[in-house]
């Protein structure tokens, strides 16, 4: 056939047809009493406009992720950034800074948002509190709606609680009654998390799970935000696991379109974002520039940047190995000129910097463990604050007097000291890599990783986020921590101090020690908790976080 003998190609100059669905969020998971009073059509209709102008986006954020960790894996250190330079360079801009009720930070409080730690929170002293719908809370359906409630009837100044009565006591009832409460950071699941209770549809009819950052992010401020600024305060947000520049430029889309959408002035929302992730160490400049209109600071997540050390440098060789949990200590080499370069470069910025959560907790019912506790936090909180850090983090009230004491001294009468420029900091790219500690593997910190994420996991499968285990706080972050240690032991083929190689049978041996001192009882979840840490710390591949396959196999609810 040639060209003068073949049949002509049909063309038609019309549009060409395609099948359009309106973009809409729908609940799939089941309702309880009062849940419509945060599902309302409204507010379903603000998580529609979210998905649908920033979901895509996320998606790639998170294939960013996923290139940066392979590049690091396959021996690539991460450096500071030459195209952001000018950035960083540039002495002249500065950031929003606190807003109204974030001038003094000393002391926050962080716990889940269940109404009775709710009160406790509130009624607690401190100047802020963390209300934690990310590490300290397990995203059951039932603890994020209502967990929502629990917010929305606090800052209307409606929340009451009455605990279940038992055949030896009665009920008890909590209620706030601090004459002044501290102002409320609401911290949403990390972009890497999905709410699969409900549904988006976008304009080609795709259906999939919501992203847990913008339901519990767009629920809270659509509800909350004109209420918390007639009460003097503002939308404010923790903002978790941000791994890049983008990712902050992504929320500040965010902010500035919901502040737009309800009508309340541009940069009215103010956030916090936890430098909690190894890449974001070399970007913290370049995140407070994207976030600029609407950040107040940052804060050290200490315990998720050492789980994001161990997931970067996990295959990289005996010299990225990091020895008992224990000894990881923010006195470390890498741990010290991360929290030293957070300072400086807060402080340069008009930033607030904050410090970190000392795990270590204390027990009303043992005075000894109680006067380590108040020990170990009192040094931890001296030593943030003589390195100028703004305020600090605690998990427990009875810490607060401890950790404002220490700032108390420091601070004296001054909100903060953002003054305190540190200009003796140096921090090169090889610093905050530093990981050489020193010490080794031992036996009995091999047990304790094993026996902290299994029963860690085992609490968090029935609803609850943040354990006291063996007098230490336990979240999400340092059962992460735990099980990535031992993913790494064994592919590193690592001996403990004792002389016994860590294998997988080394490990399923101390599973099956753990399961067998723990207290079973009916309807445990020990034995789904114990299939999780399998896969998630003995498996060929190493899953980006065990939260993932612990969410989709147990806590999403099926018909």
């Amino acid at each position: 056939m040639t060209p003068s003998t073949a049949t002509p190609m049909r063309t038609s100059t019309g549009p060409i047809a395609t099948q359009t669905t309106e973009p809409r969020v729908e609940v799939i998971g089941r309702m309880a009493p009062r849940y419509d009073e945060v599902l309302t059509p409204q507010a379903l209709a603000f998580l529609t406009e979210l998905h649908q102008r920033f979901g895509a986006r996320r998606h790639d954020r998170l294939a960013d992720r996923m290139r940066r960790r392979f590049e690091i894996g396959n021996g690539h250190d991460p450096q500071f950034r030459d195209d952001t330079r000018h950035i960083r360079e540039d002495a002249e801009w500065k950031v929003a800074g606190a807003g109204p009720g974030l001038e003094d930070r000393r002391v926050e409080i962080t716990g889940p948002t269940d109404p009775k730690m709710t009160i406790n929170a509130l009624n607690s002293g401190a100047k802020v509190w963390l209300a934690d719908q990310e590490d300290a809370t397990s995203p059951t359906w039932k603890n994020v709606i209502e967990g929502q409630l629990s917010l929305r009837d606090a800052i209307r100044g409606e929340l009451s609680f009455t605990s279940p009565a038992s055949e030896t006591a009665p009920g008890k009832r909590y209620e706030v009654t601090a004459e002044s409460t501290p102002t409320i950071v609401m911290r949403p699941r990390g972009w890497h998390l999905s709410e699969a209770h409900m549904q988006f549809t976008d304009r080609s009819g795709r259906q999939m799970a919501t992203s847990g950052s913008l339901v519990d992010f767009g629920l809270y401020f659509f509800h909350n935000a004109t209420q918390l600024i007639a009460n003097g305060r503002g939308p404010y947000f923790y903002i978790a696991k941000i791994e890049s520049s983008e990712e902050a430029k992504l929320w500040d889309d965010v902010f500035t379109f919901s502040e737009h959408y309800i009508g309340i002035p541009h940069g009215t929302i103010r956030a916090t974002v936890l430098i909690e992730t190894l890449p974001a160490a070399f970007e913290m400049e370049e995140i407070l520039f994207e976030l600029r209109d609407h950040i107040a600071g940052l804060n050290a997540g200490r315990w998720d940047y050492i789980f994001s050390i161990i997931k970067n440098y996990r295959g990289r060789g005996a010299r990225f190995v990091l020895p008992d949990r224990s000894e990881v200590t923010m006195t470390v080499p890498f741990m010290r000129a991360y929290t030293e370069l957070l300072v400086q470069t807060c402080h340069k910025r008009g930033a607030f910097a904050i410090g970190g959560m000392s795990a270590f907790i204390p027990n009303r019912r043992d005075p000894e463990v109680t006067t380590m506790a108040f020990e170990k936090v009192a040094a931890d909180k001296k030593r943030e604050a003589g390195d100028g850090f703004d305020g600090t983090w605690v998990a427990h009230p009875d810490l607060i007097p401890v950790a404002m004491a220490e700032f108390d001294a420091v601070l004296g009468d001054r909100p903060n000291q953002i003054d305190r420029q540190r200009p003796d900091v140096e921090v090169k790219a090889s610093d905050l890599i530093d990981v050489h500690i020193g010490r080794p593997v031992t036996a009995a910190g091999v047990h304790a990783n094993v026996s902290v994420a299994i029963r860690y996991i085992e609490a968090w499968l029935r609803g609850l986020g943040a354990v006291a285990i063996d007098n230490l706080m336990e979240d999400a972050a340092t059962a992460e921590i735990s099980r990535s240690q031992v993913w790494q032991w064994i592919h590193q083929d690592r001996s403990t101090a004792e002389g016994d190689l860590i294998t997988r049978e080394y490990i399923e041996g101390l599973i099956a020690e753990v399961l067998s001192e723990v207290d079973r009882r009916e309807g445990d979840r020990f034995d789904d908790s114990a299939e999780i840490f399998r896969e998630v710390a003995l498996g060929q591949e190493f899953p980006a976080f065990l939260t993932l396959p612990a969410y989709m196999k147990f806590l999403v609810e099926t018909d």
